[in-house]
């Protein structure tokens, strides 16, 4: 077996590793790098290997820096199955072809400026919402703790990650002529303990582990704790009279600032003031949400029964139509928006932003992890002036950042989650996380656990025997 990383070395984004067996070639996800807008587009445009000789993807969720290249793999050439926990596939129904939906109208909005301008090369979306489709047909849906077969000699089987709604930690195991090889890639690890979801269930034994390391040098606080600074940052930034604005991604941050919300709203601990998810993705996901409950948590679960929907509440709002998005802008505060991308990359949310970021009374609330060269990351580093749509804009909004409600585990966590089986492990391989976070990690884990811990630089291989 020879493992190649391909994405999420050594950064946070485009998680894709290929695992070659016997001849096959297998990827453990496909998703989008982000990053500076030119470099992210050629390097998720042109694969590193030909998309017709893999035979197949294993998915481990469906955030689209883990699935959103899928698209591209099928218009390549790709004709293999990607297999993936329910919940998984059917949020990536929605996603992928909201995510070329999205990347069809910037093009559009990019190539009727630069027409205007009379310069520019226009840009071509890097797939089609019938490259979406037609990626779906191949999706094949495994259930939690089900072993499924990929060859003769190599199975997998799907564990709950807890990060999301259908996230899955993947055991690979191969068996050839007596002997086995287990890999197990962490996806992205959920955290214990967080609102809707159910805990990541105990890491599976293997030989090898691929384990992320978003937030490897660092410590979450404790969820009241970032209540209380929800709370805050709604509470004053109303008596401004200002917005809220939170670029959140659609699926699962979403979902759990409502959640939230509506917990502070039910408590009194916040103002009865308008809340808009004005996001068509996040409200299809929503409902997928809706659909999979035997993915909540027991408190989420006591909620269900007592008839309520912890997804809806009184002052809350979804906004679908392009027409009634439009419409907040001529809105006065206070009033809440959550609109996507997170990362604020592509989407409704940079509308929103530009409309803005200008005004002193507004807060700009980063909940979720920036990728370095975001638009996101520079309004968490408030850089003076950003560009939206090519153009900078003047940044006199408030920022203020949650990084507490990450879904991801931090250190404490990913190591606790490998602990009991870690002397099972030859090595570990560690992903998804910047260079100074993994470094971090890293050293925790070789002290901690004894473990040969190595952190993979893309298109790195490595045998494993």
């Amino acid at each position: 077996m020879k493992l190649t990383f391909w994405g999420a070395a050594r950064t946070v984004t485009g998680s894709m590793h290929e695992v070659t067996v016997d001849g096959q070639r297998w990827l453990l996800d496909c998703g989008l790098y982000q990053g500076r807008r030119q470099e992210a587009f050629e390097r998720n445009r042109n694969l590193p290997f030909p998309a017709r000789n893999i035979s197949g993807v294993v998915l481990s969720h469906a955030h689209i820096d883990h699935s959103g290249n899928l698209p591209t793999l099928g218009k390549a050439g790709f004709s293999g199955s990607v297999y993936a926990a329910p919940g998984t596939g059917d949020l990536c129904d929605a996603m992928l072809r909201d995510s070329a939906f999205l990347q069809e109208k910037d093009a559009e909005f990019v190539n009727k400026r630069q027409s205007r301008r009379r310069n520019g090369k226009e840009i071509d979306p890097l797939y089609r919402i019938e490259d979406a489709a037609k990626i779906m047909e191949a999706f094949h849906k495994v259930p939690y703790r089900e072993e499924r077969a990929l060859s003769d000699s190599l199975g997998f089987e799907f564990s709950d990650a807890g990060h999301l709604l259908g996230s899955a930690v993947t055991r690979i195991e191969h068996r050839h002529n007596g002997r086995r090889v287990r890999l197990v890639f962490s996806g992205d690890l959920g955290r214990k303990g967080m609102p809707l979801l159910r805990d990541p269930e105990p890491c599976p034994e293997g030989d090898y582990l691929i384990l992320e390391s978003t937030y490897g040098g660092r410590l979450h606080k404790e969820e009241a704790a970032v209540e209380e600074k929800l709370a805050g940052v709604v509470n004053r930034t109303a008596e401004r009279g200002g917005k809220v604005i939170i670029p959140a991604f659609a699926v699962g941050r979403t979902q759990q600032i409502v959640w939230m919300l509506h917990q502070l709203s039910d408590r009194n601990a916040i103002p009865r003031i308008p809340v808009f998810v004005d996001s068509p993705l996040a409200i299809n996901a929503t409902e997928v949400f809706r659909r999979h409950r035997e993915c909540y948590d027991e408190e989420t679960a006591r909620f269900l029964e007592q008839g309520e929907d912890p997804l809806s509440f009184g002052m809350l709002k979804y906004i679908r139509e392009a027409a009634d998005s439009k419409k907040l802008n001529d809105l006065h505060g206070p009033m809440i928006i959550i609109s996507a991308s997170g990362m604020c990359e592509a989407g409704r949310i940079l509308h929103h932003l530009r409309n803005n970021i200008g005004d002193p009374r507004n807060t700009v609330l980063i909940v979720g992890f920036q990728a370095e060269h975001t638009l996101g990351r520079k309004l968490v580093e408030e850089h003076q002036e950003v560009p939206i749509f090519g153009e900078p804009m003047r940044l006199r909004a408030q920022v203020v950042t949650i990084n507490e409600l990450s879904g991801h585990a931090d250190r404490k966590g990913l190591v606790e989650w490998i602990q009991p089986v870690a002397r099972g492990f030859r090595r570990v391989f560690l992903v998804h996380g910047e260079l100074a976070e993994a470094e971090v990690l890293a050293s925790l884990i070789r002290v901690s656990c004894g473990l040969d811990v190595v952190i993979p630089q893309r298109g790195q291989s490595f045998g494993l025997e």
